[in-house]
């Protein structure tokens, strides 16, 4: 799962932005800064004056007149006792433990009242805007950059960028003491806006993005191919056909990659099969951007061509609205996500084959889009699951992520929790996500500025899903053993002979790492250790324990791929996909056969009975060390544009990451084992 965001996302220093988001993780409203208020009591909104814009970057005053746009999010009721109860509800040690409440009590409770709303409307309106949209959630606001300068108590600039002149706020934004606590946070006062990508990535596209320097070129004419010039893989199973011909690379006999897996292969892997779980009674939604119009029938489709059953009437339902749609060029369209959705649906289904899917589209790659879509299922409570293959990183040479959107996305999260629902996301595909990282990774944001986690698998409210290296045993085709994701790559020579570079450098990888930006949750403590937890990805101290991810890892590696099959240009086609984007869909199926497990009773948010669990035969501890299998394979696409493309990839080789005993932050807790779904059985 490749990870982008704008490059002028708003920023504030990063000791500030950690403050501000482990307050914003806390439920609280961020704390006046030094800036001098607008009226007595005003406080300060911390990141709204971005790091970019800088008095040697000033273009000068913007336009008064110019439109604006800007969200103002809604603290709501008791935001403290909201972070105590999505606690307390989730966790398998409390008294509460389960005793969720329905969405119409959540609202009641610690939803905005009509006093907050009024309180904010009369502010905006007072100052000359508009409210554009309103929700239980935020108030939408629009009108001249005069009137957002009165409102917020801060001038505007134009400012001098990499990316053009952009507008923000000269100083951070103020609120009034009559409307501070009734404000969670505000976003859009710069006009540089988060986005966010997600490219379920095949190993066809991966290759076409590589670098053209490190392209095969035609074989040597005094030098036949020995190698198939034919797409070709080991199809019974890891490291079945050895690739003859090829030349010596990491090991003698080296193996062709597997064939991409199939959900009936992922089943009878991870226990499904055995444990006779097919997610019945169980929702799962998945939110992506946009919508393929052809979903359901390609699914199906894909189902038919694999042994398994279609979705029954009624089993899939999608919330897309394309006469809302925006961005389309900035994030792909829905063209660009197709592939995505495709293998997200197809991942929950073929896992879950009986639970309820249900798709709902953002109406772009924007934070604000991707937000209304988790808002939609928490407040109608559409699933009991949420399945999420995008993010960000939280600190680029750019600045740091808004703030706003990260408290923002946890009070979604802890409504979410109190109604028992859960959210997965993917842990990115960049290993630890810094420059190094970056220099020669397919998915990486090249704008990375330092070893990170991403955001929001960063988040302590949601479950952190890392990527692993699927080995089968080739006789039973059940589990046989992991590695961490995490791919070096290497070109085949013209002639044949060699490989280059040898050693591969880093191509792909799971994402993880500890969080400078989190303290560690509860559920983490005596299971993260503090080696780990106390020195951030960036190789910051810290003196208390910091947040770590993942918190657990599935099937997602590029070379270990998982096919995919969707209509792309008027046709249905196939292909293998890799990625934590596949890692997710398939843990949100796991945790929806856990909910059968229990009797149909709601999972929730799932880390503390994941950690309540942890060393214990509900995971295998994915240990790269302890894993004696073949690391070298070769990927043989065949003849493309003329040349024969021939791969060599190492795996279980991530960047800055790796899995060992017991919590890693390559791998997390480990990946569903043998008793995972017996754990959660209720005992009669």
């Amino acid at each position: 799962m490749p990870i982008a965001r704008n490059k002028l996302a708003k920023s504030i220093a990063p000791a500030t932005v950690a403050a501000a988001l482990i307050l914003a993780t806390l439920g609280a409203v961020a704390p006046a800064s030094a800036a001098t208020p607008a009226g007595d009591g005003a406080q300060a909104l911390p990141g709204t004056h971005p790091e970019w814009a800088t008095p040697q970057a000033d273009a000068g005053a913007a336009d008064a007149a110019a439109p604006a746009t800007a969200r103002i999010y809604l603290a709501g009721r008791d935001a403290s006792g909201l972070a105590a109860l999505a606690k307390a509800v989730s966790d398998p040690n409390s008294g509460s433990y389960g005793q969720y409440l329905t969405s119409d009590q959540v609202r009641a409770k610690f939803g905005a009242g009509p006093e907050q709303v009024k309180a904010v409307t009369d502010w905006v309106t007072g100052a000359g805007l508009t409210v554009s949209a309103s929700t239980d959630h935020y108030v939408q606001v629009a009108g001249s950059t005069a009137a957002m300068a009165k409102a917020f108590g801060t001038g505007f600039h134009n400012y001098r960028t990499p990316d053009g002149t952009h507008r923000a706020p000269t100083a951070d934004a103020k609120v009034p003491a009559a409307v501070a606590g009734s404000v969670l946070a505000v976003s859009g006062l710069a006009d540089a806006i988060h986005k966010n990508s997600s490219t379920a990535t095949s190993v066809r596209e991966a290759e076409q993005r590589a670098n053209a320097a490190a392209r095969l070129a035609a074989p040597d004419k005094k030098a036949p191919a020995t190698l198939p010039d034919v797409p070709t893989c080991s199809e019974d199973g890891y490291g079945s056909k050895t690739a003859k011909g090829a030349p010596v690379g990491y090991e003698k006999n080296e193996p062709f990659a597997p064939c991409s897996y199939v959900p009936s292969q992922l089943r009878k892997a991870y226990g499904v099969t055995d444990a006779k779980v097919s997610g019945k009674g169980a929702r799962v939604a998945i939110i992506d951007a946009y919508g393929l119009s052809t979903m359901e029938q390609d699914a199906n489709h894909y189902s038919s061509l694999h042994g398994d059953q279609p979705f029954k009437p009624g089993q899939y339902t999608e919330y897309v609205t394309p006469d809302k749609w925006t961005h389309e060029d900035e994030c792909g369209g829905p063209a660009g996500w197709a592939g995505e959705e495709a293998l997200d649906v197809e991942m929950v289904h073929g896992l879950a084959p009986d639970a309820q899917v249900v798709y709902v589209g953002g109406n772009s790659c924007y934070d604000e889009d991707l937000y209304d879509a988790m808002a939609k299922v928490v407040d109608g409570h559409l699933a009991d699951i949420v399945s999420n293959s995008w993010g960000e990183i939280m600190h680029g040479t750019g600045g740091d992520i808004d703030p706003a959107v990260v408290a923002a996305d946890n009070q979604i999260f802890q409504l979410g929790a109190v109604t028992g629902i859960g959210f997965t996301f993917s842990s990115g595909d960049c290993g630890d996500s810094s420059p190094g990282a970056a220099a020669t990774g397919a998915n990486c944001q090249k704008d990375t500025n330092q070893a990170q986690t991403d955001w929001p698998s960063a988040s302590p409210w949601v479950t952190s899903v890392g990527g692993t290296a699927l080995q089968l045993d080739n006789k039973a085709g059940k589990y046989g053993a992991e590695v961490s994701m995490g791919d070096l790559r290497s070109v085949l020579s013209a002639d044949q002979k060699s490989w280059s570079p040898f050693p591969g450098t880093f191509y792909f990888g799971g994402g993880g790492g500890v969080s400078k930006d989190f303290a560690q949750p509860w559920y983490q403590q005596g299971v993260v250790s503090d080696r780990i937890s106390k020195t951030a990805a960036d190789g910051t101290k810290s003196a208390t324990p910091l947040r770590a991810t993942p918190d657990i890892a599935m099937s997602g590696d590029l070379v270990a791929a998982t096919l995919v099959g969707f209509t792309d240009g008027g046709a249905y086609s196939e292909g293998g996909y890799g990625g934590t984007s596949v890692s997710a869909p398939e843990t949100a199926a796991m945790f929806a056969n856990a909910i059968q497990s229990r009797g149909g009773r709601a999972l929730g948010f799932a880390n503390p009975a994941l950690y309540d669990r942890a060393g214990s035969k509900a995971f295998h501890d994915v240990n790269d060390d302890a894993v004696h299998t073949k690391r070298g394979n070769v990927v043989d696409l065949g003849v493309v544009s003329g040349s024969l493309r021939v791969r060599l990839y190492k795996i279980g080789a991530d960047f800055g990451l790796s899995a060992d005993r017991g919590y890693d932050t390559a791998t997390g807790l480990g990946s569903p084992g043998k008793d995972f779904f017996k754990s959660f059985a209720i005992k009669k």
